[in-house]
């Protein structure tokens, strides 16, 4: 019993320490007027103090600079806690003023009503545009022309698009952050750079850090995907962000298109001069910068890449993928489990998905080793795998689109599907994602544009001959 109330004792006088320790805490930021790494509320004053003269526009440019990086140490110096506090600060009480939007939408009926004066309903919609531009966007502008102010921006929006979820006010303030970015960051911008084995070690280890499909093995990886005379890579870079790609993309010159990602990797495989290679392959298109999500700059790089390849070796004429199918294991397993539901497919599809019943292996495709080894296993699923991987890329849609988010890249910049590798990549991560099938998207530089409208617009997905025969009773 005595031991237990020692323990009840150590526990009490440690919440009593804790207790002091956030007093003083309090104590000192207000007589100091320091703000708390964890931005409590007691310290909502002091930030809004700084935020509200940032806003002030009271003094020059450099005043202006001044202040707007005092604001920028103080946010940095936050905890994790602190910098989610300011961001929900900037959401509810730094938003388009509802009053001032209400009275400015009244005089713009007012005015408009009588079409005799325009002048009125011009000066009215300017005051309307001024007041949309929400105060926190008008805070966040000021941060522009800092060193690197970009790139704070940048880790800032991040951090918001990891802590919103569904909430009303911080997803009205990530829109808006949104169009900002989205203006800044331009494709008319952006520089496209061929990054080589002599760049900066730091965007080396960039690019390596970032690698999202088949990650860099080593340092000789790494060199030989950018110094070997048969590869390359591109990048966008934002002038303010010069040592911080974008958004990359590998290539790799061939002769004819790839269909086995294990061949296309090696090291040891032989190069390929670039005189002799006539097919240009994406391989892989990774984005470095969490923050810039739904900013659209990423659909332009293979085009621009495409013209690129073009002009410096005019021997190429076939530009395409070696693409993985993230999605074909999740929409086969739920299809494949589902049997009520089969009658909504081909004639074909369920004869695929009834071999796939009888063979028992649905369990073990994605995830079984030895099913990799069992050659005659393997070979009696070909054809219905394919078929059945045919069906997901062309015919599974969510909201008008491909279901499959490569796909739907691929197929929205304007490529079309080629063709289907059956054991494309026989990885770990091959199988479990695909069953080891990968795709060729290729864009034909005359069809981009049209297949691009007819994708959009109609939902229309272009494909080769051999990948339509898949689908055929």
């Amino acid at each position: 019993m005595s031991s237990v109330k020692k323990l009840n004792l150590g526990r009490g006088l440690q919440h009593l320490r804790q207790t002091w320790i956030e007093a003083g805490q309090t104590a000192r930021s207000r007589i100091t007027g320091t703000v708390r790494p964890g931005l409590p509320i007691d310290d909502h004053h002091l930030i809004c103090r700084q935020i509200d003269s940032c806003l002030s526009a009271l003094g020059g440019a450099v005043s202006a600079r001044s202040r707007a990086a005092s604001l920028g140490r103080v946010y940095l110096d936050l905890d994790l806690q602190g910098r989610r506090n300011f961001l929900r600060l900037l959401a509810s009480d730094y938003a388009v003023r509802q009053e001032d939007l209400r009275l400015a939408i009244h005089s713009w009926l007012d005015v408009s009503r009588d079409s005799s004066v325009p002048q009125g309903r011009l000066t009215c919609e300017d005051v309307l545009r001024k007041i949309l531009v929400s105060p926190r966007i008008r805070l966040l502008t000021q941060f522009n022309d800092l060193p690197e102010g970009v790139k704070f921006l940048v880790s800032m929006r991040a951090e918001l698009l990891a802590m919103k979820g569904s909430d009303p006010d911080l997803n009205a303030f990530d829109r808006e952050f949104k169009v900002l970015l989205a203006s800044w960051f331009d494709v008319g911008f952006l520089e496209l750079r061929r990054i080589t084995w002599d760049a900066p070690a730091a965007l080396l280890e960039t690019l390596a850090n970032h690698e999202a499909v088949h990650p860099i093995r080593s340092w000789r990886d790494i060199k030989h995907r950018l110094a070997a005379v048969d590869r390359r890579c591109y990048a966008f870079i934002h002038p303010q962000m010069p040592n911080d790609p974008l958004i990359f993309v590998w290539v790799a010159l061939t002769s004819g298109i790839p269909d086995k990602i294990e061949t296309l990797l090696s090291i040891q495989a032989p190069e390929v001069g670039p005189e002799d290679a006539d097919t240009a392959v994406f391989y892989s298109i990774s984005a470095t910068q969490s923050g810039l999500d739904g900013v659209g700059f990423g659909s332009f790089l293979i085009k621009r890449v495409v013209e690129r390849l073009s002009r410096d070796h005019k021997q190429l004429r076939v530009f395409s993928t070696l693409s993985p199918i993230p999605g074909f294991a999740s929409w086969l397993k739920r299809a494949g489990s589902d049997t009520g539901q089969r009658a909504q497919y081909s004639t074909a599809v369920q004869a695929a998905l009834e071999a796939l019943d009888e063979s028992g292996t649905l369990a073990r495709i994605f995830s079984n080793r030895s099913w990799v080894r069992d050659l005659g296993a393997m070979e009696s699923l070909h054809k219905p795998l394919s078929r059945l991987c045919a069906h997901y890329l062309i015919n599974e849609k969510r909201d008008g689109v491909a279901l499959d988010p490569v796909a739907n890249f691929h197929l929205s910049n304007g490529a079309g599907i080629e063709r289907l590798n059956w054991l494309g990549d026989t990885s770990k991560n091959g199988q479990s994602q695909a069953a080891c099938l990968m795709v060729n998207y290729r864009y034909r530089q005359k069809d981009i544009e049209s297949n691009h409208e007819a994708y959009h617009t109609d939902g229309q997905i272009a494909r080769s001959k051999s990948v339509a025969g898949l689908l055929k009773d």
